[in-house]
């Protein structure tokens, strides 16, 4: 199978039979293998009637449905885990991603050698105080601490090599930053494609202004990951280590003081430098554990569910 096109969505009820058959009339135009799977991330409207509906009347359309709301992160995850494509599409169901762009998404992937591409809204429809800026200031600190030059990493309309989607881990809400996974794991062939953005036809949008601030949290989870995710103790034991000397270091030079030089005969305990010797050496000695504590957990850790699947379509 040439193309597996996955599209999460959450009550998008309006625009899924209008959005089915744009991407079916373009894929088949061009005469494409393809499977169509939505992955509906609990939705409380009739969302999945729609789906259940569609895929049993083409049976190249395929659903997925989550028992409740988990995040978009886990249904691409679980539409990663189904598709059977060569290259992998993902778009959003809103209708403001253009299926015709895909087939020229598919020939980056399969003729020019691209891992992964990405999408670029470079003229949007969207409010520019609600989201323009705001999406301009999270890519701009995306680029800067990944090192990969993307103008937009949160666009939903993605290609992907098989391989990589069946590589790389899409956890938390860590769907922005796919390519920068993708990169961790050694797929540096990473392109940029500008394509059409549309106004939204159906409905509001499902994200607001909290999702930028998650957004940076989560920009500074995945980049102490990358540099530190798979060995904690360089940096949690080298501070602790530097932070235990330090104290130690204070601690034998207020002894020799007392010892030597100090006539007075001040306790130690009545000077402050005993006291942040002190606290130098427990937070020396707690990052230090931390830095051990978490190479035990990287060691032991374990596949756990992320989200529980209520009901598929019958391919």
């Amino acid at each position: 199978m040439q193309l597996s096109v996955v599209i999460p969505l959450l009550n998008e009820e309006e625009s899924l039979t209008e959005l089915h058959h744009w991407i079916s009339a373009t894929l088949e135009a061009d005469g494409f293998s393809y499977e169509i799977l939505f992955i509906d991330d609990g939705s409380t409207d009739k969302s999945w009637d729609v789906i259940r509906t569609l895929s049993r009347k083409h049976n190249t359309t395929k659903g997925i449905r989550f028992n409740r709301n988990y995040g978009k992160s886990q249904a691409l995850h679980a539409g990663f885990a189904a598709a059977m494509g060569d290259v992998v599409i993902t778009m959003d169901a809103d209708l403001q991603d253009n299926p015709e762009e895909i087939p020229e998404l598919y020939t980056m992937i399969t003729e020019e050698g691209y891992d992964l591409v990405s999408g670029w809204k470079k003229k949007r429809y969207d409010s520019v105080i609600a989201k323009n800026i705001p999406s301009k200031l999270f890519n701009a600190a995306a680029r800067k601490t990944s090192g990969l030059k993307l103008h937009d990493f949160n666009c939903g309309l993605k290609a992907y090599k098989k391989e990589v989607i069946k590589n790389v881990d899409v956890y938390g809400e860590m769907h922005r930053y796919i390519p920068v996974l993708a990169k961790n794991a050694g797929y540096s062939n990473i392109g940029e494609k500008v394509v059409q953005h549309q106004a939204r036809k159906y409905g509001k949008t499902k994200f607001g202004m909290e999702r930028f601030i998650n957004g940076f949290l989560d920009l500074l989870t995945i980049w102490f990951l990358s540099r530190f995710g798979k060995r904690p103790m360089h940096l949690f034991g080298a501070f602790g280590v530097l932070m235990f000397v330090i104290g130690f270091g204070l601690a034998i030079y207020l002894g020799i003081d007392k010892l030597f030089l100090d006539p007075s005969g001040r306790l130690i305990t009545q000077r402050p430098q005993f006291y942040i010797a002190l606290v130098s050496m427990i937070m020396g000695v707690q990052l230090f554990i931390a830095g051990f504590l978490g190479e035990l957990v990287l060691r032991s850790q374990r596949d756990k569910e992320r989200y529980r699947i209520a009901e598929k379509t019958q391919s």
